[in-house]
């Protein structure tokens, strides 16, 4: 287990050896537009909706509360989570390489979340956690599999790993570019992972696919290879900004439809999709 470095940063869990976040997997100049995008735009508000369905599946209301923890983010899931389901998570964690993004989910997160800088190639947990999230992370990381392998070897004998990421080689655009996308994925790709990390896939199905003509027209544009890196910056601020409010309230409540409607049947597309992942 880590250290808790109490004097700096309070409730930050650092490892003895320190972790060193890789910007060339998520630029840290990023968390501030996700800071901004996690409790008010449609995507967000939308996929944690439908997570927050898949979960409900697994985990029903009543049943003993289960130990959780967020591999990656700024804490707006964990916030999102407490918030809807207070009494069926303790304790609650988030996890993350980044001091920049630990230091920013301090505002958001309820008390008594704690916080651990970690590397997800290593983390140094064996059968501490009920459930973990993996969140439109490891289509970031050169070895998805080791992370995933990680993140298994940190759970309990049955518990749940939850992880979504972008969908289908057909939506690739310059976004996928400007955020460091190294892959999207199939429900075959997530086959495949669950194969090569020893762990049984419960359900893979794919989200977002009311809204993925408009996301497709939205995303036709010439590629940023030849833009300078502060015109690709601005690119994905003007991008990832929250919509006027009537907008987003609109793509909110189309978003927002999938759920229950994603879970009763199988979205033939989406410009994402979500795996339930169980160790044996």
């Amino acid at each position: 287990m880590p250290h808790i470095d109490r004097h700096k940063d309070n409730a930050i869990h650092r490892r003895t050896i320190p972790v060193q976040h890789r910007d060339e997997e998520y630029d840290q100049s990023g968390f501030d537009t996700l800071w901004a995008m996690q409790e008010k735009h449609f995507w967000y508000r939308g996929r944690h909706r439908f997570l927050l369905g898949a979960l409900n599946r697994y985990q029903p209301a009543g049943q003993p509360p289960w130990s959780a923890v967020d591999l990656g983010g700024v804490g707006g899931w964990i916030r999102y989570l407490a918030d809807r389901r207070p009494t069926q998570f303790s304790p609650l964690a988030l996890a993350d390489s980044s001091e920049t993004a630990l230091r920013m989910a301090g505002d958001a997160l309820p008390t008594g979340v704690a916080r651990y800088q970690i590397d997800l190639m290593n983390l140094g947990w064996e059968a501490q956690w009920d459930c973990a999230f993996l969140l439109d992370v490891i289509e970031h990381l050169p070895d998805d599999v080791q992370a995933m392998r990680q993140a298994a070897q940190a759970l309990k004998p049955g518990g749940l790993l939850f992880v979504t990421t972008p969908a289908l080689k057909q939506f690739w655009s310059y976004n996928d570019d400007l955020v460091h996308h190294l892959r999207r994925y199939t429900r075959k790709d997530y086959a495949a992972l669950a194969q090569a990390t020893d762990l049984e896939l419960l359900d893979a199905r794919y989200f977002m696919f009311l809204l993925s003509p408009l996301y497709w027209l939205a995303r036709q544009r010439p590629g940023v290879r030849g833009m300078s890196i502060e015109q690709q910056r601005q690119l994905l601020q003007d991008s990832h900004k929250v919509p006027s409010a009537p907008l987003n309230l609109a793509l909110s409540a189309a978003f927002g439809a999938e759920t229950p409607l994603g879970h009763w049947l199988r979205f033939p597309w989406g410009t994402s999709i979500l795996g339930v992942f169980r160790k044996p």
